[in-house]
């Protein structure tokens, strides 16, 4: 197997120091960024199965390297925000963020979501192999190459965005509260709430629906949860 990439982005270099050190303990590849500019430029010429991006940065803010890596790429990004600062939470995951993580952080923790990130984004096994592609009116999903595609044209998606989808439309007409959705997509050590998982069902309907405010596919049942809707 391919060795792992991985790309840090902050200007406080003594933590990209810490990070890249205790990465590459676990075999991880990793690179380093100190500004908005040079963290575009490495993710632009360089395959990442992982980008920590720190809000704060020169040139250009996390946010925005954030949303212009998202023009051209789905790999998972990481946002490393200011403790206690919601608002900055909520604006990663708009811009695009997989997940994020409150400073100052512990090493272990930071590690323990990129394992986790990365399994889930990790091919599936043979028995998950065997339901390769699903179809829903004009949308298809290819689940072992991680694509989605409305009346044959492929749809970006984020990450996080694919796997909530992948799990309503294999599960048609079943809904799903928010609190399991974050458990099941995110995982249950997740520190997030549920916020974390509106910002990327409204995302996602941006991406896959004609019109987000009468959904064809992801439904809401209100006061329950979300919804595939198979007729």
């Amino acid at each position: 197997m391919a060795q792992r990439r991985v790309l840090v982005v902050d200007d406080e270099k003594l933590i990209v120091k810490g990070i890249r050190f205790s990465l590459e303990q676990d075999d991880l590849k990793v690179d380093c960024a100190y500004d908005g500019e040079e963290a575009l430029e490495y993710a632009r010429n360089n395959p990442y199965d992982i980008i920590l991006l720190d809000v704060m940065l020169p040139k250009l803010s996390g946010f925005e390297v954030c949303q212009q890596i998202r023009e051209f790429s789905s790999v998972p990004i990481i946002m490393l925000t200011a403790k206690g600062d919601d608002m900055d939470k909520i604006l990663g995951l708009e811009y695009g963020a997989d997940d994020y993580i409150t400073k100052p952080f512990n090493i272990l923790e930071v590690k323990a979501r990129i394992k986790a990130i990365m399994r889930r984004v990790e091919p599936k096994g043979s028995a998950r192999e065997t339901v390769r592609f699903v179809e829903s009116g004009d949308m298809r999903l290819d689940c072992e190459g991680r694509r989605v595609y409305i009346q044959n044209k492929e749809i970006g998606l984020t990450a996080k965005e694919f796997e909530l989808l992948e799990l309503l439309i294999t599960n048609p007409n079943k809904v799903y509260g928010r609190e399991m959705l974050l458990n099941l997509v995110w995982g249950v050590d997740y520190p997030g709430d549920v916020r974390t998982v509106d910002v990327h069902i409204r995302r996602l309907r941006e991406k896959i629906e004609s019109n987000p405010s009468e959904p064809q596919y992801v439904h809401t049942k209100w006061g329950v949860g979300y919804y595939f809707l198979n007729e």
